[in-house]
């Protein structure tokens, strides 16, 4: 099931930047490190911002804390020089947009309502419009929402294709099975796999010279989704290809060479394109 910082990244129906900012006391000292995110609407001439806020390690309402360094990511934000061409042609610039005084906390730790009714009357005196999104959000979308599509991958692709393949169709409002996101401290190994293995409508194994040599869990997932694919009598397999020839996958499985794949080579947006369609998202 999805997590708060998945669904941080998710959350997002607009061009987003976003970057790591530090959290610091009166006295300059670091406290912690939040990702800050601005969404950038070009068509609603408009920004708003969001904030995630991983476990606090002693530090005291770090939302408060985010609040106070708005300054700094609008400052940031100035800097970024983003254009974009709107629908009539014209181009925007990020420097026009102003900003909504929308901003969502995504916090992995619950904040306390005394604590909410305290930022929210700040927060409106400054014009601010700010929404909690912390475990009790997190609960509720994972009871409305449902893996759709498991990811298999080899750890060594996991930033370069997995990652950004995980978001993509997050942000497409497909979501997936991943384990960055969908492993806990605590959890099975085996038993989560099985899980979203047998639960998820699709599954999408990214093959990779790296993938084609690891004989261990990529190994397995695929026999498993293998042998689902004979118990259900469906395709549940969505081939991505990375750097590897019809050939390659030959010598793997004669049976999955004859699997239409998405080519890595085509790009991103492509790539999740094919797959949602695929999905049936």
């Amino acid at each position: 099931m999805a997590t708060v910082k998945e669904y941080f990244f998710k959350d997002a129906h607009a061009l987003t930047q976003h970057a790591e900012f530090p959290i610091s006391d009166r006295d300059g000292k670091e406290l912690m490190k939040v990702i800050s995110r601005v969404h950038l609407n070009f068509e609603a001439n408009a920004f708003y911002v969001s904030f995630y806020i991983p476990a606090r390690s002693g530090v005291e309402w770090p939302e408060l804390l985010c609040l106070n360094s708005l300054r700094e990511l609008f400052e940031w934000k100035r800097n970024l020089h983003v254009t974009m061409r709107l629908s009539n042609l014209q181009e925007a610039t990020s420097d026009d947009l102003r900003f909504t005084g929308r901003i969502f906390l995504y916090s992995e730790e619950p904040v306390p309502d005394h604590l909410k009714e305290q930022i929210w009357r700040e927060g409106k005196q400054q014009g601010h419009f700010i929404e909690f999104r912390s475990v009790e959000y997190m609960e509720a979308r994972n009871r409305n929402e449902k893996p759709l599509a498991f990811i298999s991958h080899d750890s060594r692709d996991k930033e370069e294709i997995a990652q950004k393949l995980a978001l993509a169709l997050s942000s497409r409002m497909c979501p997936v099975w991943y384990d960055e996101y969908s492993l806990k401290v605590g959890d099975s190994l085996r038993e989560s796999i099985e899980k979203g293995l047998k639960q998820c409508r699709k599954c999408i194994f990214i093959l990779t010279p790296n993938f084609l040599a690891n004989g261990g869990w990529a190994k397995t997932e695929y026999q498993s989704i293998f042998t689902r694919e004979l118990v259900e009598q469906q395709k549940v397999i969505l081939p991505v290809w990375a750097g590897v020839t019809s050939k390659d996958i030959y010598q793997y499985s004669p049976i999955l060479a004859d699997r239409v794949a998405a080519q890595w080579s085509d790009g991103l947006d492509a790539v999740a394109t094919k797959l949602m369609a695929a999905i049936g998202a």
